[in-house]
């Protein structure tokens, strides 16, 4: 399911305020998310606001809110850029926050119904 990825989408993409039967807002989708995922002191402060271990900021917060009901409904109400966003997120915790991912799993995924895709599908190749 695609809708697991909004778990972590911490660069805003798929956060904040949603109608019932509408798209999220999209004021965050111009977010650079090459910066925040480059910068680990731009990136673990909103994996640890997800995880319930630090601070969040208003949008981490709106981000955290909106993580179970994107996970149940696959992420319907994400926009296009949200979804590609949170492919480009997620691939980069797999491969590079190796314990901050397995922290999200056991958090929003304890039994694993919604990870193993995505893991075998964008888990680099190691040497």
């Amino acid at each position: 399911m695609n809708s697991f990825l909004i778990v972590c989408v911490f660069a805003l993409a798929a956060v904040a305020y949603a109608r019932p039967g509408d798209t999220y807002t999209d004021k965050f989708d111009n977010v650079n998310l090459d910066e925040i995922l480059e910068n680990r002191r731009l990136l673990v402060p909103y994996v640890k606001c997800v995880l319930d271990q630090g601070k969040c900021t208003p949008d981490g917060k709106e981000l955290k809110s909106h993580i179970k009901e994107a996970l149940e409904n696959n992420c319907a109400k994400c926009t296009e850029t949200q979804r590609r966003g949170t492919r480009r997120v997620i691939a980069h915790i797999i491969n590079n926050e190796s314990d901050y991912w397995n922290q999200l799993c056991v958090k929003y995924d304890p039994d694993r119904k919604y990870v193993t895709k995505y893991e075998s599908e964008l888990k680099t190749v190691k040497a």
